[in-house]
């Protein structure tokens, strides 16, 4: 039994979601979004780091799959998410958690099958695979996503588990960051 954690980073709003790995089944463990809201910034980066420690001590996974940082318009936007980024990676390296990361792009691909699908694809698709009673929200689908890609170009080779019709694409991805 194997769980991973996935990560889609926010200044303001920071999904995730874990799953389990049993046997030949992905199981659904938890998700939700960590809403930091608008105050200091620094404080934020705070409440990521402690959200997601919370997470990892209560739930106990053993791996972190993360989104990418893609080019944003806006630079300052960027960065903030940078930062995100690096208050979540920090949560789970101190937890001993092994890093992975994937883009966007390859988190759409693996679980809708194109590289360019839209949110909402992306929430039926994790209410389906993961058999939810009413699609997740938009960040937390994401961050199920990005766990999901990780179960799937990793060695653990879950897209020979998934049901006939749902196989993800293989092409390998992420890497292990320390």
């Amino acid at each position: 039994m194997s769980r991973i954690l996935g990560v889609d980073p926010g200044s303001r709003k920071t999904g995730f979601g874990i799953i389990e790995l049993q046997g030949r089944q992905i199981k659904h463990v938890i998700n939700g979004r960590l809403l930091v809201g608008d105050g200091d910034f620094a404080d934020r980066l705070k409440q990521i780091f402690d959200g997601l420690s919370d997470l990892i001590e209560r739930y106990q996974p053993e791996i972190m799959a993360i989104e990418k940082v893609f080019l944003h318009k806006n630079a300052d936007s960027a960065l903030k998410l940078g930062q995100a980024r690096g208050a979540a990676i920090c949560a789970a390296v101190n937890h001993n958690l092994l890093v992975h990361e994937y883009s966007a792009t390859q988190i759409k691909k693996a679980v809708v099958g194109n590289g360019h699908a839209k949110k909402d694809q992306v929430q039926y698709m994790m209410s389906v695979m993961l058999q939810l009673a009413e699609p997740p929200a938009e960040d937390a689908a994401d961050a199920l996503a990005c766990a999901i890609t990780h179960a799937n170009h990793s060695s653990l080779g879950i897209a020979s588990k998934l049901p006939e019709g749902m196989r993800t694409s293989r092409r390998r991805g992420g890497r292990y960051s320390r």
